[in-house]
């Protein structure tokens, strides 16, 4: 997958998410959106040959990024995770900011993302985390 292809999905993906938060958070989500990702999180086996394997990124999470950083750090040699749940975390006046963690597995072929059949590539929308106290039907605050 190309960097300007990745870039438009994980674009539609970031709105999905927004759109899906504001279904829950009280907060004023803005569409000015920074980036946390965690790499590696499903810490997979570098003898796999099906995939680009890079254990390396056990452990890295990066704060702060734009699309254009998620987009340069995450496409290598034309292939992306097979897999990247992205949620809104926390929102203030200037930007929301959205979590990616991603799988560990990098492929080019499109039928070995997860999310394909949704339309969204290799990105899953997730709803933001629900407090322990959440009840069903209310809203709730993130953290700035």
């Amino acid at each position: 997958m190309n960097k300007p292809d990745f870039l438009f999905l994980l674009l539609g993906a970031s709105y999905d998410a927004f759109r899906f938060a504001k279904k829950y958070v009280k907060n004023k989500l803005v569409p000015e959106f920074r980036y946390e990702l965690e790499l590696n999180v499903s810490d997979d086996d570098p003898e796999l040959i099906q995939f680009d394997i890079y254990p390396e990124d056990n452990g890295k999470i990066y704060y702060d990024l734009t699309e254009k950083e998620v987009v340069d750090i995450l496409c290598r040699n034309n292939k992306v995770p097979v897999w990247i749940d992205i949620n809104v975390v926390k929102s203030d006046r200037q930007k929301t900011t959205l979590k990616l963690s991603c799988a560990g597995r990098y492929s080019s072929d499109r039928n070995e993302f997860y999310y394909i059949n949704g339309g969204s590539g290799p990105f899953g929308i997730k709803s933001p985390v629900f407090p322990p106290t959440y009840k069903e039907g209310t809203k709730f605050r993130l953290k700035k």
